[in-house]
């Protein structure tokens, strides 16, 4: 079955920002507006700063996308039409002064990606991590209705009930829209945390972080990666689905977890719950 990586995507997206890096295409101390115009404070904001969540840029979930996607929920949603709802908005704090986790900053990236290599962002992850990888069962996608089947539904709480949750993925874009298998995500989880994909030198620069102000549950979030007890990957959260993909580059074990459960109550996330139990066992055994 293929699962939504939900914001898993963010590390696929960003492995192409660093890989155009290594390339020379870009650096990652350029402004946002050198690629994309009308972001606030985009000759201050760098794609670093998008990468680690610290560019203080607001998100694009306001009210004028709630209203579009409350009136069509099933409209597929452009990467262009996501990062619209982000122009002009006012930031939500000076870049580089903090750490706060926003879809927003993976879709900028995204278009910086399309804008470099002059090719839709799926053509693009396709050919430089998905084909040299192997990894045939995943994909990005944004019509809900190529979803391969069978697939789960994804739920969450509405008013103290488990509600089956809409099938849009495209309301995420580069941010969240792939989806993959448990077998596909334990490779990626691998090239992810050792930097396959990637020059030495810039794997090291990727996994330098900090930890967020707010957002998921990482001990740190450093360029689309995040660590948690020196395991190194990804989760993601949305639309009634929870995903964790890590891998432990001492022992060189990776694990991939996929739930149909989100915004549970207690409040957590599911999946990087489950994938925190199996490290810890991992480690005492």
């Amino acid at each position: 079955m293929t699962w939504p990586l939900r914001s898993v995507t963010k590390s696929y997206t960003v492995t192409l920002i660093l890989q155009l890096a290594d390339e020379g295409k870009l650096s990652l101390d350029d402004a946002i507006d050198e690629y994309f115009d009308g972001v606030t404070d985009g000759s201050s904001i760098t794609l670093r700063e998008l990468a680690n969540m610290s560019s203080g840029n607001a998100d694009y979930t306001g009210q004028k996308f709630i209203e579009d996607f409350s009136a069509d929920p099933a409209k597929i949603f452009t990467l262009a039409e996501l990062n619209s709802y982000v122009l002009g908005q006012p930031a939500q704090f000076a870049p580089g002064t903090q750490r706060i986790y926003t879809n927003a900053n993976t879709n900028l990236l995204g278009a910086v990606v399309e804008n470099v290599t002059g090719r839709p962002f799926k053509d693009v992850v396709d050919a430089r991590i998905l084909q040299p990888l192997g990894l045939q069962s995943t994909q990005y996608l944004v019509d809900a209705s190529r979803w391969p089947a069978p697939h789960a539904v994804g739920y969450q709480p509405d008013s103290g009930v488990r509600e089956p949750q809409p099938d849009n993925l495209s309301i995420y874009g580069p941010a969240g829209s792939m989806l993959s298998t448990l077998d596909d995500s334990r490779v990626w989880a691998e090239a992810l945390a050792t930097g396959s994909l990637l020059t030495p030198a810039t794997q090291n620069e990727r996994l330098q972080g900090a930890p967020l102000q707010k957002g998921p549950p990482y001990d740190l979030y450093a360029l689309g990666i995040g660590e948690t007890d020196g395991w190194w990957g990804h989760n993601g959260e949305g639309f009634g689905f929870t995903a964790a993909v890590f891998h432990d580059n001492a022992t060189g074990a990776s694990v991939a977890v996929f739930m149909n459960a989100a915004k549970t109550d207690p409040a957590g996330h599911p999946a990087d719950e489950m994938f925190r139990r199996v490290a810890e066992i991992l480690k005492t055994s």
